[in-house]
């Protein structure tokens, strides 16, 4: 495989390109449909060990040493152990709604929603987990001894806390679980340090809490003003003055609030990186909101212009993007740096699979 010279003055550095990656990826999904998905474990891998094999992190490349055997066994030990009473759950569900058992049909419901949180929680730690336990570098690895079981508990709590007080406690949910999942994980010898702090980000989110509000009041002045516009002039022209304060309306509210989404996802990013430590090694975070809504928007198009086959390619621009915008300072003694002892696990990333919440 050819590889370009890479930028020296960054710590990060990627050199892959989507011609090489639409070599590994449109065989890919041929073969996952020919096989009715299976195939798309193995096709996962593939693509990582492109990705990973054209990242530098300061003198050496990273490896992806995970392989579709361990995905697709994750698959099916989540798909018996958890699929299977989840859909028993679900007909006898069906059946006590049919008897008019509603007591006990809230029961479940609530069940299966505890439930899902918490395998949710899960599922992300475990794939957090699995990958470290997957990166060479330098011959080391990553990884966690804590199997995430507690973290489900906190991810499900955590969240519901998120949700009191108007909502208004959500950023603190979503830095406090990125600490506690970080604050869980290590990389060769030494452990990562996560102390990312919500009020660095609670601007930004209140900015997009209330922006909704502000929208609210725009729209009901703009249809007042069309109305009152094309009363003046006419009957016909009084309800297009509307029709045309309505498109106005909803351009500005799914606009503007798309980007103040965007600016407060740009801001939470930086914080949480900007806040994580490995050993004396500090990393950042650069992309800006533009950049995040630069990022969306290829998406967008490439998938619509390519009549859906583009998607594809949206696991490489989102790796490329992470790794062009991660940045890294301090001191690495590579001498001193030794294997991880931390538990590996057997198998792969079946609970996010199975809750389509996976990423790369």
């Amino acid at each position: 495989m050819h590889y370009e010279d890479m930028q020296a003055d960054s710590a990060f550095g990627f050199d892959g390109n989507w011609k090489d990656f639409a070599k590994i990826a449109l065989p890919n999904l041929l073969l996952t449909i020919v096989t009715l998905g299976i195939y798309r474990f193995w096709a996962t891998t593939r693509e990582r060990q492109y990705l990973w094999s054209h990242t530098r992190f300061v003198d050496e490349r990273l490896e992806w040493t995970g392989r579709g055997i361990e995905l697709f066994v994750g698959f099916l030990l989540v798909a018996l152990i958890i699929g299977i009473p989840f859909g028993l759950i679900s007909l006898i569900t069906n059946g006590l709604i049919f008897r008019g058992m509603i007591e006990w049909v809230g029961a479940l419901t609530l069940f299966l929603f505890i439930a899902t949180y918490y395998l949710t929680g899960l599922a992300r730690f475990r794939a957090l987990r699995y990958r470290l336990s997957r990166t060479r570098w330098r011959g080391i690895r990553g990884g966690s001894d804590d199997q995430g079981f507690k973290y489900g508990w906190s991810y499900i709590w955590k969240s519901f806390v998120g949700t009191m007080a108007l909502y208004l406690l959500i950023p603190w949910s979503m830095t406090s679980l990125w600490n506690e999942r970080w604050n869980k994980m290590s990389f060769g010898p030494y452990e990562f340090e996560a102390y990312a702090d919500s009020g660095n980000i609670f601007a930004r989110f209140l900015l997009f809490y209330l922006a909704p509000i502000i929208l609210i009041v725009i729209t009901a002045v703009l249809a007042v003003t069309g109305y009152g516009i094309g009363g003046a002039i006419g009957d016909e022209a009084q309800a297009l003055g509307m029709e045309l304060s309505f498109v106005i309306a909803m351009f500005v509210w799914f606009f503007v609030l798309g980007l103040i989404a965007a600016a407060f996802y740009a801001k939470f990013y930086r914080e949480v990186v900007e806040k994580t430590l490995w050993h004396d090694l500090r990393f950042s975070f650069e992309a800006s909101t533009m950049d995040w809504i630069k990022l969306y928007l290829g998406d967008f198009f490439i998938v619509v212009l390519t009549l859906g086959l583009g998607f594809v390619f949206l696991n490489y621009r989102h790796w490329k993007f992470f790794i062009t915008h991660m940045e890294a300072s301090g001191d690495i003694l590579l001498d001193e740096l030794t294997q991880s002892t931390a538990k590996t696990a057997r198998h792969g990333e079946g609970l996010l699979d199975a809750f389509d919440i996976g990423a790369i």
